[in-house]
């Protein structure tokens, strides 16, 4: 039932929003260059690595995956993009190909592997997914700790009356703008491997 939800509400929401992403994908050409879309390896089901795309917000970093680089990357249209998740528009097409659901955990970069807890790791029982729990109650505002947590309950209790509540939801945080930068980042904290507090 999940998947039916997912292959249905990405092909509507693809053909519905087909004149946005090129509308996007025109703007992102015309004030950042190319590559218009960013691509990033990032853990999936089971931790299987697959490729995430979402439209660029930042220059490139000479130095790989450098999250402590974002506030120097980060341009004023990549704000705007942020601010009013157009850039997450093409995961779309990780929801069709069976990489992503709608709803679920946030898919984290694969440099991230070896940081999370046992228990933590549980995340990667689901697909991951545009949209989550964590999303919808904080977003950036959230600790990682608090974000797991509410990953953790997603992976427990989720259903398709959960996702269709979190689906809903998503439109106003989406239209109120919350949490789309972490206090004192430009984006979001990086996750410290196994940081005080946090047990392996």
């Amino acid at each position: 039932m999940n998947r039916a939800l997912d292959l249905a509400g990405a092909a509507a929401a693809t053909v519905v929003l087909a004149p946005v992403l090129a509308a996007t994908a025109v703007f992102v050409r015309c004030t950042m260059g190319s590559p218009v879309l960013f691509r990033q390896e990032r853990t999936g089901l089971h931790g299987r690595p697959f490729t995430f795309v979402k439209f660029r917000t930042m220059r490139p970093s000479p130095r790989g995956f450098d999250p402590g680089s974002d506030a120097e990357r980060l341009t004023a249209a990549g704000r705007f993009l942020r601010a009013t998740s157009l850039d997450e528009l093409p995961a779309l097409w990780n929801v069709l190909r069976g990489d992503m659901s709608l709803v679920g955990p946030r898919p984290l970069p694969v440099a991230y592997l070896g940081r999370y807890t046992e228990q933590e790791a549980h995340r990667h029982d689901v697909r991951p997914g545009i949209t989550g729990l964590a999303q919808v109650l904080g977003r950036n505002n959230l600790t990682w700790e608090q974000k797991f947590a509410h990953d953790l309950h997603y992976v427990r209790a989720r259903s398709l009356r959960m996702d269709l509540r979190i689906l809903a939801a998503t439109v106003r945080t989406v239209v109120r703008r919350d949490g789309v930068t972490a206090a004192g980042s430009a984006t979001n904290h990086e996750l410290r491997a196994v940081p005080e507090g946090r047990q392996a």
